[in-house]
């Protein structure tokens, strides 16, 4: 007598793309406080509670978004949705990481043209960027003690964080030496092998590519399509409204006047520019924007741009998002609300358009290139690097968020951020301690702990202004 077959297995399964697509909404909507927190959401929404994406995947895809100019968290997403759902899935969690912050900053903006400062808005945000901070420092500790693997690993941490928080060298010369790095030696990182998970089971995303192993291969021709169209749809506003002085390296020399459409063509053309040279973050070149807009092209004053950074460090999504707040005014200072709100539309477009040619471009080539020894060693030292780049951010952040006053204080050749001590916000220091209870104590969801801590920042804030 035989036995009846067996049933055949069952092949694992990706996440419905709708229901994705209202989780990249969620993270789009909960990314506030600058890349350190974002990434830390991405991690703890992928990695921690749904193990949609592995450890060594999510850092794979962060160790390639910290080379590539623009914002890394947005293109951290955009990288994790194509993994996921191909194109479709890299544009549904690219774009829903910037529309909410993009909307809540185009009506703060149009808030702040017609009528100053919101001082409500702020006392809200104050409290989200306490509850921040402490999903900062969780991301942190849970991350170094997942990526790093060995005193070399360590020491690279170690030496990243050093090299940005008092030698303040290039963000990409210390990612890119940290890569250098770990070329040269490979096999010295005690680490776990791309595209599985550090510890415990394989994560979802592992398990589908096991079972369908020409799955990304797949989709690589669409990702680089993708990758072209996108350069093609971010160069010809460029190229359309370019000044026609432009077109033979002369430079703008003179404001535009109110009513002189050529004032799209500066937009087009100076955020191009910063599309392609904002490696670490908008820190990196928010100096240089605030004095080319301010004053080059007088677009906005330095107290407005001032307090355009203000409006974007409170608000959801990536910080250069302070870009359309810049754009949103040299459009108004041309012709009023209508041509304010083109500015702003322009300034996204040119500004991440290049975020997703980067992303479908170089996406599939690390994925292919991923199990070569010396590539795979590289990125380990990325990965390594990264954790004190994120470590160097929490601590900026963190900073400025308890001290209302911090100074650079040089030292030879290194340069420390001091606070004044006397600068110390109690509301602030007393919120963060709040939120750290919700998080490690009560152990309340990211959404909870953001709300609830929200709604003391905004009964404090209206005990003490």
């Amino acid at each position: 007598m035989t036995s009846p077959p067996s049933p055949p297995a069952t092949r694992p399964a990706l996440p419905d793309f709708h229901g994705a697509i209202w989780l990249w909404a969620r993270i789009g909507s909960l990314s506030f406080g600058g890349p350190a927190a974002q990434i830390a959401l991405m991690h703890r929404e992928l990695v921690d509670q749904r193990q949609w994406i592995s450890e060594a995947r999510f850092l794979q895809a962060l160790n390639l978004c910290m080379l590539l100019p623009g914002p890394e968290a947005q293109q951290l997403a955009t990288y994790l949705g194509w993994l996921l759902h191909g194109v479709r899935g890299g544009l549904a969690a690219g774009l829903l990481f910037i529309l909410p912050g993009a909307a809540v900053m185009l009506v703060l903006s149009a808030i702040f043209v017609g009528f100053g400062k919101v001082p409500l808005v702020a006392a809200v945000f104050f409290g989200l960027k306490c509850a921040v901070l402490v999903l900062v420092v969780e991301a942190l500790l849970r991350i170094a003690r997942r990526a790093l693997h060995g005193p070399l690993a360590w020491a690279l941490a170690l030496a990243a964080f050093l090299a940005l928080a008092l030698l303040r060298l290039p963000f990409p010369l210390v990612v890119l030496g940290a890569a250098l790095v770990g070329a040269l030696l490979p096999g010295r990182f005690i680490a776990a092998r791309l595209g599985r998970a550090v510890d415990g089971p394989p994560a979802l995303l592992d398990a589908v590519i096991a079972a369908d192993p020409g799955r990304l291969a797949r989709m690589a021709p669409w990702a680089r399509r993708a990758g072209l169209v996108a350069l093609v749809l971010w160069l010809w506003p460029v190229v359309l409204l370019l000044p026609e002085g432009l077109l033979w390296g002369q430079a703008v020399s003179q404001p535009r006047l109110a009513g002189d459409p050529g004032v799209f063509g500066d937009i087009a053309w100076f955020f191009s520019k910063m599309a392609v040279v904002t490696f670490g973050g908008a820190y990196a070149v928010l100096a240089y924007v605030a004095q080319e807009a301010v004053e080059h092209y007088h677009w906005l004053t330095a107290d407005q741009m001032l307090s355009g950074l203000g409006l974007a460090e409170t608000t959801p999504g990536p910080l250069i998002l302070v870009l359309q707040f810049v754009g949103f005014l040299a459009g108004h200072a041309g012709g009023g609300l209508g041509w304010a709100m083109a500015g702003a539309g322009l300034t996204l477009w040119v500004t991440f358009l290049p975020c997703f040619a980067w992303i479908f471009l170089c996406a599939p080539l690390v994925e292919r290139l991923r199990e070569k020894p010396r590539l795979s060693s590289a990125l380990a030292g990325v990965t390594a690097a990264v954790v004190g780049v994120i470590a160097n951010l929490a601590l900026w952040f963190g900073l400025r968020v308890i001290f209302s006053e911090v100074a650079t204080l040089p030292l030879g050749p290194l340069a420390v951020d001091v606070p004044r001590l006397a600068s110390l916000d109690p509301a602030a220091a007393v919120l963060a301690l709040f939120s750290a209870g919700l998080l490690f104590g009560l152990r309340l969801g990211v959404g909870k702990t953001l709300g609830l801590t929200a709604l003391a920042g905004l009964m404090l804030r209206a005990v003490a202004p």
